[in-house]
Parts: C-alpha cells; structure tokens; sequence
C-alpha cells in the first residue's frame, strides 16, 4: 500500500498534524471530502487495526443526528457507514510503510511523527 494521509483539508487539527512532519515527500495527502476511501483501501487499514469501529469517526456529527449512537452496530455497518459518508472516517488517517496511525490521538500523533521524522 501507498503512504498516504487520508485528511480534511478544512480541518485544523489535521493541518497541524501534517505540519508537524518534517517532509511530506512521498507521501499521498488525500482530502476524504474530494476523493473518498475506497473499499480496498479501507479494508486494508481494517486487517491492519482489526476492526472497522476502530477507524469510525464517533464525534462526528452525523453519527448522532442520524442516531448511530443508539444502535448496535456490527462491522458490516461500521464499513457501510464509513464508505457511504466521509466524516465517518476517522481522521487523520495515515498509512505510511505499512503501519495504520488513526485518528488524532497524542500517543498516535506520537508514533505517527517518529515513524515518518525518524
């Protein structure tokens, strides 16, 4: 797979994570709102962390408005949900030489930074 940082270009706190790597050569930055996550992809980032609630954005507004929050979900619906509307994904999510860094976690931006800085 690729090194990419799926992102939203209108999003702070993801600019501030791409900032804080010292080069983003080689490295795809994909804005989710233009060009969504394909099936493939998606299905790869899952083997790597194990589950697609991993990767499911719950902050997301949507995922109360459309009341995801008050039901069971299986993996099934996690993948539906996350391929059908894009803030579902949590974000940033980054694959670089293998290795799945998702969301904006300290400890994730952490790991993320000292696999891509050195």
């Amino acid at each position: 797979m690729k090194n990419i940082i799926f992102h939203l270009s209108s999003c702070n706190t993801c600019q501030r994570i791409i900032g804080e790597l010292d080069s983003t050569e080689g490295i795809e930055l994909q804005n989710i709102k233009e060009t969504h996550i394909t099936e493939s992809e998606l299905d790869f980032i899952k083997e790597k962390v194990g589950s697609y609630e991993v990767l499911f954005n719950k902050r997301a507004q949507k995922y109360r408005s459309q009341g995801l929050n008050n039901e069971t979900l299986s993996e099934a619906d996690w993948r539906k949900h996350i391929l059908a509307e894009y803030t579902f994904l949590k974000r940033p999510l980054s694959i670089y030489n293998d290795e799945v860094f998702a969301g904006n976690a300290k400890k994730t931006v952490e790991a993320l930074k000292h696999t891509v800085n050195g």
